[in-house]
């Protein structure tokens, strides 16, 4: 039997499918209006952020571009990042002058988010936004503006929809709580 089975190790669902894809259309709706006549770009943050991001653009209905960004601060099995942020894949296009939209799956202390933000800026671009699907405000130790949230939510070990736990349960689709002491390094 897997480490990592959801019946197992998952003490509730957070947010359903139905719930995600719905908000998921109204943050593309309000994105497609806000940049309508932009030039608008949109910088994932691998890994996570990649099911959050193909959802996103298929509901955002403006022309927009997107590129990929890789960090990395989290460990292997951490449940909250190490403070320390790595640079593991940069961008591939260059974003001076672009409208950008930085797509991250989950904010929670802000550090991460806020050293690549300071790395985007230096690129010279039209606008810089963030859009995430989680956020774990409670947990905020950076200040950071969040142009578009899909959800806060509790500071509780979330999985799925992108969010993994050593690299597995991105897959679910919907985010789901792991059970306190179900996780095991």
């Amino acid at each position: 039997m897997s480490k990592f089975n959801p019946d197992e190790i998952l003490g509730e669902i957070l947010i359903d499918e139905a719930t995600l894809s719905a908000r998921v259309q109204e943050l593309g709706k309000q994105i497609s209006a806000d940049y309508a006549d932009k030039n608008l770009h949109l910088v994932c943050i691998l890994r996570g952020g990649v099911v959050f991001l193909t959802d996103l653009m298929r509901a955002i209905k403006t022309e927009h571009t997107i590129d990929f960004m890789a960090v990395s601060s989290y460990g292997k099995g951490a449940r909250s990042s190490s403070g320390q942020v790595r640079l593991t894949m940069d961008l591939k296009e260059d974003i001076s002058g672009r409208d950008v939209i930085l797509v991250e799956d989950i904010i929670d202390s802000g550090h991460t988010l806020a050293n690549v933000l300071e790395i985007l800026q230096t690129r010279d671009p039209a606008s810089l936004k963030v859009c995430t699907l989680l956020d774990k405000a409670e947990r905020r130790e950076v200040e950071i503006d969040l142009a578009y949230v899909g959800f806060e939510i509790p500071d509780k070990f979330v999985v799925g929809y992108g969010l993994d736990v050593d690299e597995y349960m991105r897959n679910l689709p919907y985010i789901g709580v792991v059970k306190d002491g179900a996780f095991i390094d």
